[in-house]
């Protein structure tokens, strides 16, 4: 199962940019575009492997409005989070 997660990114006025998965309320920063999505991808992997571990993964996918319940297929988190981001500022 392939999930890509959105992703807001807004220029900050002090420089740099911020960005938010709305989905997970997961966010981060970066000085350049590229960072800031490297950034959030890996915010991302680490916020669903927490969950994981703490035994919470399908309850968040579920809050996410991703239904875990309908699909027979393993919960891969390395596929949870796809580039390019489906929102970005050129």
């Amino acid at each position: 199962m392939r999930i890509i997660f959105t992703a807001l990114i807004k220029e900050a006025a002090e420089g740099g940019y911020s960005v938010l998965c709305p989905e997970l309320g997961v966010a981060s920063q970066g000085e350049t575009m590229a960072e800031v999505k490297k950034n959030i991808v890996e915010a991302v992997e680490l916020y669903l492997e927490s969950a994981k571990d703490l035994g919470i993964l399908e309850e968040i996918l579920d809050d996410a409005g991703i239904d875990t319940k309908t699909t027979k297929e393993p919960i891969v988190l390395s596929e949870y989070v796809s580039t390019p981001l489906q929102a970005c500022l050129e």
